[in-house]
């Protein structure tokens, strides 16, 4: 019922009805042990294959999404940059997911990202907008963002970010589903799941530059992923978050996929030789609470 609430509040904001900011209600935060989570880790060349593949170990996309849901599939796609440059998520991964989403019966699945670029040319060198196009799916929909569509939130529980504006369709969305792809990041070390819905706010980014870590974590604790799957199928090492050059890109073929937001991104940053611990908006969620730092109390299952 505070879900329906909070939806029709941003919905009469929207409208220009209210003039009040909707405030998205949370639960206090977990103060005790972190449930076991479980961390599905795949490997395989052929990536519809290895979607079908990391899913069916977490018990397939319809625990996640039922008949029906308005589905929101959150990739990085905010550079001018080819597939195999590993900027962004990779195109044949967002197409498995949206397909799987479709399968599970979703009404609707919308594809975004706020680009840093400009946005027709990452939409399209991305190869997203281009697969998701082969669906010829009425149902699936990879629109640009529209800035009429940001509703100030109140961020009760944040720490560092008590306000801000956040895309109306990633708060609708009754399964949120994040897929970034794990790359180097000059700021931030690393940009992994948490980082990638910095791609649903509006507003000056770059002031979020002081205490990024905990303003990551904050908004973390409006936007909820049901489904995290890191895309490292290919992940840049160096230069990032743009890259550019195929000497900073090691293929790995992987997916490693989690309805914990911060297992997620503890494991991924493994695979760049650093520790969970190294990258602050990891520690900043896992002490609110939000998820499991440490991999040996993660149940890995692995296909």
């Amino acid at each position: 019922m505070k879900r329906r609430k909070f939806l029709k509040d941003v919905l009469l904001w929207s409208a220009g009805l209210s003039v009040s900011i909707p405030r998205f209600y949370i639960p206090e935060l977990f103060a005790g042990e972190i449930p076991t989570p479980n961390l599905a880790l795949a490997q395989g060349r052929d990536y519809q294959e290895l979607a079908a593949k990391v899913l069916s170990l977490l018990g397939g996309m319809e625990q996640f999404v039922r008949p029906g849901d308005k589905v929101v599939v959150k990739p990085n796609m905010g550079w001018d940059r080819s597939p195999e440059l590993a900027a962004n998520t990779h195109p044949l991964v967002v197409k498995a997911l949206v397909e799987q989403a479709l399968e599970a019966g979703a009404a609707t699945v919308r594809v975004f990202d706020r680009c840093c670029n400009e946005e027709r040319r990452c939409y399209s060198n991305s190869g997203i907008r281009a697969a998701l196009k082969s669906l010829k799916n009425k149902r699936v929909q990879c629109d640009y963002i529209d800035s009429r569509k940001f509703v100030p939130i109140e961020i009760k529980k944040g720490r560092s970010l008590k306000q801000w504006d956040i895309y109306r369709d990633a708060l609708e969305a009754d399964c949120y589903i994040n897929v970034p792809v794990a790359k180097h990041h000059g700021l931030s070390r690393l940009t992994l799941g948490l980082k990638n819905s910095m791609g649903i706010i509006g507003g000056n980014r770059g002031s979020w530059h002081h205490d990024l870590g905990q303003k990551l974590a904050d908004l973390a604790t409006v936007i909820e992923p049901k489904l995290t799957v890191i895309d490292a199928t290919r992940i840049l090492l160096r230069n990032g978050p743009q890259g550019g050059d195929l000497d900073d890109v090691k293929v790995l073929d992987t997916l490693i996929a989690s309805t914990d937001p911060v297992a997620t991104d503890a494991y991924a940053t493994t695979l760049f030789g650093l520790k969970p611990t190294a990258i602050d908006s990891t520690v900043a969620a896992y002490k609110m609470g939000l998820g499991e730092i440490d991999i040996a109390k993660m149940k890995i299952i692995k296909g």
